[in-house]
């Protein structure tokens, strides 16, 4: 198993450095365009120009100029954004890291919990009016945009019923850190949490579902009944275990993206000053260095989350560690 851990860390990094060459090249290598305009931004003087040809090395050949935007990203973390008054990148996104971590996570206990609740219990009264209801119930969710439900839920909680007893409790759109209040921090995320896990729930829940479905008829399940045990125990023990090895892996890869910056609709909906937001001010602004950071560190979460899945996978699935 170690060998098949080593070789998965040697992909990994072998996956990271053409991410961050392709990146690169997307970005700063384009034929016909000059990246020292791009990152000294719109109506520089050439002064500013000239520092930039100077510290990026864009005077210099293609791979002097990517290991040096590697190291200003990964190791000095000193890449700057001229549009924003020389303000450092890297800096920016940790102080907005937290709020995709705070938001993100509350969702995906959420969507976990509600979509594991709804896919066991859908399989185990199949072909039933709970069964139906559950899934089209799943399905309206997934068929909300996020932006669409957040804007409804704003105009509700917000605007229109803001001053009843139902939701006079709900603060006003934007972050409360949880070191300054816990309480204020959870008011401000929870109607955030659940319309990010909305979709998620419908989707995991039908997944799960129909693996419980598929399951029921293997060798391992009927020799479980054969042995008679009991028709819970079968299907939580035996059904909900094995069917996590896929829902292990959508939830690997959604958590990755949607802390990569993949829940910009719900930070922009609801105010948050995450790294999806920041991503959008820097499309809206064309700040070229902070939109290139945030897509490295996306793709580099991604690509390690993956990779974590599938170790998990191996510790999951007894017939992976042999195939390896």
């Amino acid at each position: 198993m170690m060998g098949s851990l080593l070789r998965r860390l040697g992909q990994t990094v072998f996956v990271l450095f053409g991410i961050s060459a392709l990146v690169f090249m997307v970005f700063f290598a384009t034929p016909g365009a000059d990246p020292t305009a791009r990152i000294a931004g719109r109506n520089a003087s050439a002064q500013v120009m000239e520092k930039v040809r100077r510290e990026y090395g864009f005077d210099r050949s293609l791979p002097v100029q990517y290991a040096t935007m590697m190291k200003k990203l990964f190791i000095t973390r000193d890449l700057a954004s001229y549009v924003d008054r020389g303000e450092l990148v890297v800096p920016e996104i940790a102080r907005a890291a937290p709020v995709t971590a705070s938001l993100v996570c509350g969702a995906a206990v959420i969507w976990v919990v509600a979509s594991i609740i709804m896919g066991t219990l859908a399989a185990a009264m199949k072909d039933t009016w709970v069964d139906r209801g559950l899934m089209m119930l799943g399905l309206v969710g997934i068929s909300m945009p996020v932006f669409w439900l957040g804007q409804v839920t704003n105009l509700v909680t917000q605007s229109r019923y803001h001053d009843t007893w139902l939701f006079s409790w709900v603060p006003g759109l934007g972050y409360v850190p949880f070191g300054e209040s816990p309480l204020g921090w959870f008011r401000a995320l929870v109607i955030p949490w659940i319309v990010l896990a909305v979709m998620f729930i419908g989707i995991y829940s039908r997944v799960l579902r129909a693996d419980l479905v598929a399951l029921s008829g293997e060798d391992f399940m009927r020799t479980a009944r054969a042995k008679g045990l009991s028709p819970v125990r079968i299907l939580l023990w035996h059904g909900v275990r094995m069917s996590m090895i896929t829902f292990v892996s959508l939830f690997g890869l959604d958590f990755a993206q949607l802390v990569g910056g993949g829940a910009l609709l719900t930070e922009v909906v609801f105010g948050l000053p995450g790294v999806g937001h920041l991503t959008y001010q820097a499309l809206n602004n064309l700040d070229l260095p902070v939109i290139m950071a945030c897509v490295m560190y996306s793709a580099v979460f991604v690509v390690i989350a993956n990779a974590v899945v599938d170790v998990i996978h191996v510790f999951l699935d007894p017939r992976m560690r042999d195939a390896r």
